[in-house]
């Protein structure tokens, strides 16, 4: 079975079931600031697993992208991926265990369906604890209706049979878990769920409990069910293949890795075909490599792949050829790779391009570092750097001002016999990092040095110029950042590229159209999911609590925000941008004046 086929199958079976199925949500999640990527393919749902009414239904299904970062070191085992699809069916407050549970058993062993041996299938139910009791229901209908035997059936406890809640507190519940045997000899009659041979393939987890702030397990009014089966994971088990990198999902990309490679290296190998893929499909979503946020994520991804090919002494820049690959055996899955070929390709050319003048100018430093290290140590020609140590300010120094990943500065260090304070590395990173961090939150503040009429005018230019750059140069445009004194208005945004005249030209034009036109600035406090509703821009909307101030500009911008405005656009008389330039990779800024 091809993986074409099990998103097939899948979905074909749900909707025989009475389900719609759904479109699969950007990895970028929306509105929800507490994580950078889509993680599962409940994630774009929780809002209807809280009570909203879904427009598609109470019976849903899809296959959803995800990415998850976590265990980003594990990558390049047998089993572990940056980017994976969740094959998922839900039910909000309609069916419940029952239906769950023989639907899963019909889908894996019916042959109209995966046809998969009952003799090779056990599963786990929630043992129960001081919070919520044993969940004897699912047991019963595992073992009385499906005929599971009991020796097949393991009570586990919270750790490993429990959902949620996402947060402190919220919906959360009990899950059953599925696992196949894929040892060579026959399944042992009793499941013993240490045994590796046992591989989990799918989870049906039940939302029965909303847990307080007390610590209390109260039962929910909606009860829902969420499942997720790992696609790449059962096509490994379906196939009989030894890894998820031995499937088709991954043959034409190793296998062009491998055509350029000198060297062999499987972990290398597997790490650049995991990372390229999540990248390619990262860009396709509209992110960009960047020092921050999910751009950071996808900068690391690009750049590990870039020293992994090192190791296997790949020649020349390669990120571009793999990118096409990945964009060719996905795209009649996901048409979005195909439509934005170009783009994607283009953010990770670049990207390798920064990165190897990066490498060059590490390595220079680096070699300095070494010299120096002679220099102290009044080395002559005989002696050895073995057992000497780089310090972690000087690590960190590479990694900070060059972008030298501190894992390659281990690297190099032991070729020369020498180690690297990963101890002091470390302090010197969570330094900078809570520097970084309580500089983003002075960022959020709405970025007015005053409360001045001034202030509040260029404010307002500010939504103006936000809609006629994405009016002039395209949707991926999003702020990045916003200052503002009281001369000027500084506002940083998503652009891969330097502006042409034309484009500044037109986007000046725009936005002194809308001056002269003198649109009311109207504003309402409103809800986030109401705010959303009337297609309002909402980057920065967590920073605001709950409630979240809404600006509309005429019919022309409507967007959330956080600091004061003019009452109508006259007020600013008129706009002019004094500069467009480069703020950081990926980043332009632009610095504007109004009224002059």
């Amino acid at each position: 079975m091809t993986a074409q086929e099990l998103r097939k199958k899948y979905i074909d079976f749900f909707v025989s079931k009475g389900h719609k199925e759904i479109k699969t949500a950007p990895l970028i999640p929306e509105n929800d600031p507490t994580v950078l990527f889509t993680t599962a393919g409940m994630h774009p749902l929780v809002p209807f697993l809280l009570g909203e009414k879904h427009p598609m239904g109470v019976r849903l299904v899809n296959c959803q992208k995800c990415v998850r970062t976590g265990d980003i070191d594990e990558v390049g085992d047998d089993t572990h991926l940056t980017f994976f699809e969740m094959l998922g069916n839900w039910s909000l407050g309609d069916y419940f265990k029952e239906e769950t549970i023989q639907w899963s058993w019909e889908f894996l062993t019916d042959p109209k369906w995966l046809g998969l041996d009952p003799k090779k299938l056990a599963v786990t139910v929630f043992a129960g604890d001081k919070d919520a009791p044993f969940d004897e229901e699912a047991y019963k209908i595992w073992n009385e209706k499906v005929r599971v035997p009991a020796e097949r059936i393991a009570k586990l406890s919270k750790k490993d049979n429990w959902w949620g809640p996402a947060g402190e507190t919220g919906p959360c519940g009990p899950d059953t878990e599925m696992f196949y045997w894929v040892g060579d000899e026959e399944a042992p009659e009793k499941f013993d769920p240490e045994d590796q041979r046992w591989v989990e393939i799918w989870n049906d987890v039940f939302m029965q409990y909303n847990k307080t702030k007390e610590g209390n397990y109260e039962p929910l009014k909606q009860k829902n069910v969420d499942t997720g089966m790992g696609l790449e994971r059962t096509l490994n088990v379906l196939q009989g293949k030894k890894t998820v990198y031995d499937t088709e999902l991954f043959a034409g990309i190793i296998g062009k890795i491998m055509e350029l490679a000198k060297e062999e290296n499987h972990r290398s190998i597997r790490i650049i075909a995991d990372h390229i893929r999540t990248a390619v499909f990262m860009a396709a979503d509209g992110v960009r490599p960047l020092n921050i946020g999910q751009g950071y994520v996808m900068r690391r991804l690009i750049r590990r792949s870039i020293r992994h090919g090192k190791k296997l002494k790949i020649e020349g820049d390669f990120v571009g050829k793999i990118a096409k690959v990945v964009i060719d055996d996905f795209k009649d899955s996901y048409t979005e790779l195909e439509e934005k070929r170009e783009e994607v390709i283009k953010a990770l050319e670049e990207e390798e391009v920064r990165f190897n003048k990066t490498l060059d100018q590490g390595l220079k430093e680096f070699e300095k570092i070494v010299d120096q290290i002679k220099q102290n140590q009044a080395f002559d020609s005989t002696q050895s750097l073995r057992g000497k140590k780089i310090s972690g300010r000087l690590a960190f120094k590479l990694y900070d001002t060059y972008g030298f990943p501190i894992e390659m500065t281990s690297d190099l260090a032991e070729e020369s016999g020498m180690t690297v304070d990963l101890e002091g590395f470390e302090k010197a990173f969570e330094k900078h990092r809570e520097l970084a961090r309580a500089g983003a939150e002075k960022a959020f503040k709405g970025g007015l040095a005053d409360d001045s009429e001034q202030t509040k005018c260029l404010h307002s230019a500010t939504h103006l110029l936000h809609q006629a750059l994405r009016d002039v140069l395209g949707d991926h445009v999003q702020q990045k950042g916003s200052n503002i004194t009281a001369e000027r208005l500084r506002f940083d945004f998503t652009h891969p590229e330097k502006m042409t005249p034309e484009q500044i030209a037109e986007v000046e034009k725009i936005v002194n159209e809308k001056i002269k036109e003198n649109l009311e600035i109207k504003i309402e406090e409103v809800s986030l999911e109401e705010a959303k509703k009337r297609g309002a821009l909402a980057l920065f909307a967590d920073k605001y609590g709950e409630k979240v101030k809404l600006y509309s500009v005429g019919d022309y911008s409507v967007e959330v925000c956080g600091g004061p405005h003019a009452e109508s656009t006259g007020e600013l008389k008129s706009f002019k941008i004094k500069k467009e330039q480069s703020s950081s990779a990926g980043i332009r800024r632009i610095k504007a004046v109004v009224g002059a």
